[in-house]
């Protein structure tokens, strides 16, 4: 047992951490978190539907009426990613022996430097701290003074941005960044009677930054497309960030005798997803995004999640009325195992064993949970969790989304479920947060808490390991209703480096 001094609890009670979640933490470290046990990886047919071509406009109409009703619709873009990863190729040039670009990477940035968004504002940043324009500095073979401007403080700092505010793409003799391109689509498939609801979480030192950035462009993107947007900001809560520990699992501490804590990772996030009050939430992360004319896809498949999740919670809707109204007979507990079973994809080995009483209140206790419709693309080697039947801890199989670190590496029928699935998943969600009444669950109810996992990180030279909480849409969604629903992979278009955005997706 550690023993904490009155320092440090004073440091745990400042983050509005108790003691006991320290302890937890620190007894993770230890035990480690156990693996997943899978059934199969999800596949069309097994857990995966396929709409049919002719089926699309119908849930496209059913999703049209439900907003044409007293609802909220919320567009919520995870946004507090830094771009620094996205530089990293240029950051490692920056730091070369060389002076010249070698490796295709470096080659193709600069051979194609005119056709990023920001190249006019790096032009004029160029120009006037060194009376040279971007081609003449190239010619004279300072391509290291170019990538200096365009990434650190003395030029336009993109290294220490959020991708969020980084300009992405041309239109005309106009630019606009990742946030703008969520403003349109906000517009485009979540505009409820005029409003356009939107909720970015960001990092607290870039608040600031995002909000002038939405008051400056607001106005324009309003009259664009004649709604009004009602955008709200939230940073991850220091409450969710997780003790760091030593290699022997000591608690880890700064050079001043402080405790270590980190970021609890993208997980943090449920509790931000769980203040904000809407009927309908739809997931998508920041870096996600294309040119307006490539927008078609996203906005049709985007509004065909919508009206699969609205048809099958009205279902579950139903089906919970006629529970809590003790109004069924035998037949129509059948039928609703059914509808869990065939389009929840939520089994119980031995659910024949069950009846009358007991088996109502098994189907009302599954019916009554938080819901989701997740777009899955078809695997083509991109990074990124798959989807799966799993074990629950109650001896169910349902549907998640698995990441490699919940996969035992040493099973090589689990791994090769892993390696051989099919589709993973792109962020691409829909969400319902309320209940059948109308109440907001209460979203860290049905977080798995045994799904967190364990890095080696390292500060200051010192190793250290660093404790992640169940990722937002997997462990931290692991008891919502979940169906997954193909989508063509020209909706699925991050940018992970800035070559990227040489991709056709992303130019003009």
């Amino acid at each position: 047992m550690v023993t904490f001094s009155p320092k440090d609890l004073e440091q745990i009670s400042e983050k509005g951490i108790t003691q006991s979640k320290i302890e937890r933490q620190l007894d993770e470290f230890k035990t480690g978190f156990p693996y997943l046990k899978l059934e199969a990886a999800a596949s069309v047919g097994k857990g995966i539907k396929s709409i049919a071509a002719g089926d699309i406009s119908k849930y496209i109409d059913l999703w049209n009426q439900y907003k044409m009703g007293d609802k909220k619709i919320l567009k919520f873009v995870p946004a507090s990613g830094a771009a620094s990863r996205m530089f990293k190729n240029l950051f490692a040039f920056l730091s070369a022996e060389y002076d010249a670009p070698e490796t295709d990477f470096e080659k193709a940035f600069f051979s194609n430097i005119e056709k990023f968004a920001f190249y006019n504002v790096l032009d004029k940043v160029c120009k006037e701290k060194e009376n040279c324009s971007i081609h003449e500095l190239m010619e004279k073979g300072c391509y290291k003074t170019v990538v200096d401007y365009l990434l650190n403080d003395k030029g336009l700092g993109y290294g220490q941005l959020p991708k969020g505010l980084l300009l992405f793409h041309k239109y005309g003799g106009t630019q606009r960044t990742p946030l703008e391109e969520h403003l349109v689509e906000g517009a485009l498939y979540a505009n409820c009677n005029g409003v356009v609801h939107l909720h970015y979480t960001v990092s607290p030192e870039h608040k600031n930054l995002f909000e002038d950035c939405v008051n400056h462009v607001k106005g324009e993107y309003e009259s664009k497309f004649n709604v009004r947007y009602c955008v709200s900001f939230s940073v991850q809560k220091p409450s969710t960030d997780t003790i760091a520990v030593n290699p022997d699992n000591t608690p880890f501490r700064n050079s001043d005798g402080s405790l270590l804590f980190r970021p609890g990772g993208h997980g943090a996030l449920i509790e931000n997803l769980n203040d904000v009050d809407a009927d309908i939430v739809f997931i998508k992360n920041i870096d996600n995004v294309v040119l307006d004319k490539f927008k078609e896809d996203t906005v049709t498949y985007k509004q065909l999640l919508a009206g699969v999740l609205v048809s099958l919670q009205t279902k579950a809707f139903e089906y919970l009325r006629l529970l809590e109204s003790g109004q069924f007979d035998d037949d129509t507990l059948k039928e609703i195992v059914r509808f869990l079973e065939q389009e929840l994809c939520c089994h119980k080995p031995g659910i024949n064993d069950l009846e009358g009483a007991e088996l109502a209140a098994y189907l009302k206790k599954k019916l009554n949970r938080p819901m989701r419709v997740c777009g899955v693309v078809k695997n083509v080697g991109e990074p990124g969790g798959g989807p799966f039947l799993a074990y629950n801890s109650d001896g169910t199989v349902s549907l998640q989304i698995l990441e490699s670190s919940q996969i035992d590496k040493d099973n090589s029928d689990y791994t090769k479920m892993f390696t051989e699935g099919t589709h993973f998943n792109p962020v691409d969600l829909v969400c319902a947060t309320k209940d059948y009444n109308g109440d907001k669950f209460d979203l860290p109810d049905f977080v798995d808490r045994s799904t967190g996992f364990i890095s080696s990180k390292s500060k200051n030279g010192k190793e250290l390991k660093a404790l992640e909480l169940p990722g937002l849409w997997n462990g931290a969604m692991s008891d919502w209703n979940t169906v997954f629903v193909e989508v063509p992979l020209s909706t699925f278009n991050p940018v992970k480096t800035v070559n990227d955005l040489l991709r056709e997706q992303h130019q003009g």
